[in-house]
């Protein structure tokens, strides 16, 4: 617990450090370094309280609260974004969340799950990985018919906002319906087992105080990005898809892996691959919505590049997951793949 203290301690200390460089006016890149550092120290506080909460529950309920809560920077990251008016900025962001895991993240956790693995296969319920393929495949439906619309300027690309909107109520609507049945799974799951290393009362106040702290965070973090971003020769979009991709994905990124190392399979594809649903039926729509109180409005009109790697990652998540085992070659692509998308996303 000394150990956990420390970097709890530690990660305060980057938060305050952050807070005197944005309004001390210390340069860009010095603001733009200690955000990242304590954004990525306050989602594995999350990570780590909600873990502990999520001790007495099964395998659904604790990966779908890590993921929700692990998910809060990339919330305020892109409100924030929106709210200065970063549009490139707020939807390079949300779809650097679902690259991330469902590509870079999965991928290292399948490395993990495989080396942890007696014969180099790593083997999970199949239903997640399912549900989540249907949904990523549900919004890239939505996505593709948006994009296609707008390119081929037809007379709805004049209703872009409103098509976005009632495509946003629509997977929202489905997101919950999923929901619901995919808790109700956990009474069929044995709970883990162990005593918490923290009280319930402890854990809770770590989460308020990580969410309340990655909040104004997040607020410095995008106030930073753009001059930061512009000082070192690095595009708007690649900042966006990568940097803030994996910052803000530091709980799938440690947690998923440490999971997998300790051989819960189950726990470490459901903390991940709730983290995609989350943030493509869930989080994207509801950012639509969010981004009406704005002046700078997001929709669901994506680049050709976006569009393709939506539907192409949709349909590589059907192939390498749905039969509830993945091998090294399978981990590896999926990094590949990633890899690829990050190069690309650097020249354009």
């Amino acid at each position: 617990m000394r150990r956990t203290w420390t970097l709890i301690s530690a990660t305060a200390a980057f938060a305050a450090a952050t807070a005197v460089a944005h309004y001390g006016g210390a340069s860009s890149l010095l603001t733009f370094v200690l955000a990242t550092v304590a954004l990525a120290g306050l989602a594995w506080i999350v990570s780590f309280a909600t873990e502990r909460v999520g001790e007495r529950f099964g395998p659904a309920v604790t990966g779908l609260l890590q993921s929700t809560l692990g998910n809060l920077p990339e919330f305020f990251i892109v409100v924030f974004a929106l709210s200065a008016g970063e549009l490139v900025v707020a939807r390079t962001s949300i779809l650097g969340s679902i690259f991330a895991n469902a590509l870079l993240v999965l991928g290292l956790v399948i490395l993990a799950g495989c080396h942890e693995g007696m014969d180099g296969v790593m083997r999970f319920q199949p239903r997640l990985p399912k549900d989540n393929a249907i949904l990523m495949l549900l919004a890239s439906f939505l996505i593709v018919l948006v994009g296609l619309s707008a390119a081929t300027e037809d007379k709805a690309s004049r209703h872009v906002t409103a098509i976005s909107i009632v495509g946003a109520v629509a997977l929202l609507v489905t997101y919950v319906v999923w929901l619901v049945d995919y808790v109700r799974s956990d009474a069929e799951q044995e709970a883990p087992q162990g005593l918490p290393q923290l009280s319930m009362e402890v854990a809770l106040a770590l989460l308020g105080i990580a969410g309340v702290g990655a909040a104004f965070v997040s607020d410095w973090f995008v106030s930073a990005l753009t001059p930061a971003m512009d000082r070192i020769g690095v595009p708007k979009a690649f900042a966006g898809l990568v940097i803030v991709g994996i910052a803000g994905n530091a709980v799938e990124n440690t947690t998923g892996i440490v999971l997998a190392l300790k051989g819960q399979s189950d726990l470490a594809i459901s903390v991940v691959k709730n983290s995609v649903a989350q943030i493509t039926a869930f989080l994207f729509p509801a950012l639509v919505l969010v981004s009406l109180l704005f002046a700078t409005s997001l929709t669901f009109a994506l680049g050709p590049v976006y569009i393709g790697a939506m539907l192409l990652t949709g349909l590589a998540l059907w192939q390498i997951t749905s039969d509830g085992e993945a091998t090294r070659f399978e981990g590896v692509g999926l990094i590949a793949l990633y890899v690829i998308l990050a190069v690309l996303t650097f020249y354009e």
